[in-house]
């Protein structure tokens, strides 16, 4: 039975020997940003990016996480894959977790990509085996063909997210961690890749997907979570949490 389950997950990202950054947001904010923590003599010394996030999702549910930018979605996500660790809080995942934020990152450019997909599928966590097995289907997903063979570095930048896409998708996901809809390369490559997309969500043991999208939450998932200022605003059910969402936004 896959499950995530939250329970008063904080995170503070301090801000010591950060002065030029400080000083905008002292400017920006005038001490009226409750995200922002200050010291005894009015000093911003940090960022309360996240505050005592709670839930819980369970096998076959789809959480849709909204919130305006700057509202800790995309910390929260790094919190449930394991990117971050919480300062205080819990956070209980039974399955394996893979994460669809910034799938590029850890490639080794002086590689070839071949030898790419075999790292990328050992850092989620996949046994040398499996992947030996799925590498066939990784290549011909990519269309790179002979360039496997070449070190990444002398890829396009559409080349890389082809092939970081490929990789990233080939395994089922157990609990699957989504940052907005993923895409790549061009206009041919992004409709194969909206099917694979389609195809890999669906497989999905339990799905979080943070995104601006709201027609898409509405058909992807069954639960929401509003963040506002890194602290839950409303959980439930998908449509309800949307409808308090959007109604918020029209009175900004």
């Amino acid at each position: 039975m896959f499950q995530l389950t939250a329970e008063n997950l904080s995170l503070i990202f301090p801000l010591y020997g950060h002065n030029g950054a400080v000083k905008a947001l002292e400017a920006s904010s005038a001490g009226t940003n409750p995200k922002l923590i200050y010291s005894p003599s009015g000093d911003i010394i940090g960022v309360h990016a996240l505050k005592r996030v709670s839930f819980e999702i369970r096998g076959g549910q789809r959480l849709g996480i909204v919130g305006a930018n700057g509202s800790g979605k995309t910390t929260l996500l790094q919190v449930l894959a394991g990117i971050y660790r919480p300062d205080s809080g819990k956070l209980h995942v039974q399955g394996r977790r893979s994460n669809l934020i910034n799938i590029g990152l850890g490639m080794r450019m002086e590689a070839t990509g071949r030898r790419n997909i075999m790292l990328g599928g050992l850092a989620a966590g996949h046994r040398r085996g499996d992947i030996q097995r799925r590498l066939a289907e990784i290549e011909a997903f990519s269309e790179l063909g002979e360039f496997l063979s070449m070190p990444v570095s002398t890829y396009s930048a559409g080349m890389r997210m082809r092939l970081s896409f490929a990789i990233a998708t080939a395994f089922d996901p157990e609990v699957l961690i989504l940052d907005e809809w993923l895409s790549a390369g061009d206009e041919v490559f992004r409709r194969k890749a909206a099917k694979r997309m389609e195809s890999f969500v669906q497989t999905a043991g339990v799905l979080v997907l943070a995104s601006h999208n709201i027609a898409l939450l509405k058909r992807t998932c069954d639960l929401g979570l509003w963040l506002r200022n890194g602290k839950v605003e409303a959980f439930g059910d998908i449509k309800t949490v949307l409808e308090g969402y959007s109604r918020y936004c029209l009175t900004k």
